[in-house]
């Protein structure tokens, strides 16, 4: 397989290989969708945009993975993609098509050159965490301040409240079982 364009974007920055970077194939068209799985994992960056003519009201629909499994939605690939394929076309705003929805971009430009984008993301899903007494198991800890809930906006975040800072840093969770619920974060917090 060769002759497919891509882009390699540095996010968050304006200084070359700083910020998260993103690859984004700019014509995904011809790559079959069983390659597309084992170019984000070639590609070995957080995520991998896929892009394609649209299908309904976008400028283009795009299809983000990371190293190990497709995303329905997640920000930051979103916003490379939005610079990477408004910057040839000027628009003052570009609509991307993903699984998540319709993602409207507005950018800003300063002499020509896009500086800022503002998306307007979907709405999460927020549902309670039915085995918070077996992770809590998992993590060494008696419970959570909160209650444990998934927070889904394209990348499931699960999350526990902590009494401490110290709390925190004293985690040695099972790592081997924590790894048996691949589709969520697992983010441990204080305060």
């Amino acid at each position: 397989m060769s002759g497919f364009r891509y882009v390699v974007a540095d996010v968050f920055t304006d200084t070359p290989f700083e910020g998260n970077q993103v690859a984004v194939f700019t014509d995904a068209r011809g790559i079959p969708d069983d390659k597309l799985q084992q170019i984000a994992r070639e590609m070995n960056l957080s995520e991998t945009v896929f892009v394609y003519t649209p299908e309904d009201e976008g400028h283009a629909r795009i299809r983000i993975f990371t190293p190990s499994r497709e995303m329905p939605f997640a920000g930051h690939p979103t916003l490379g993609t939005a610079f990477v394929l408004s910057t040839p076309l000027s628009l003052e705003e570009i609509r991307l098509e993903t699984l998540r929805g319709l993602i409207p971009v507005r950018l800003e430009r300063e002499d020509g050159r896009i500086v800022f984008g503002r998306m307007a993301q979907p709405l999460p899903t927020i549902e309670p965490y039915d085995k918070a007494e077996e992770l809590f198991e998992i993590l060494g800890v008696e419970g959570s301040e909160l209650p444990v809930e998934v927070y889904d906006n394209g990348v499931k975040h699960l999350y526990v409240t902590l009494g401490s800072e110290d709390e925190v840093a004293a985690l040695r969770p099972d790592l081997r079982r924590l790894g048996d619920e691949p589709e969520l974060c697992f983010n441990c917090f204080a305060g």
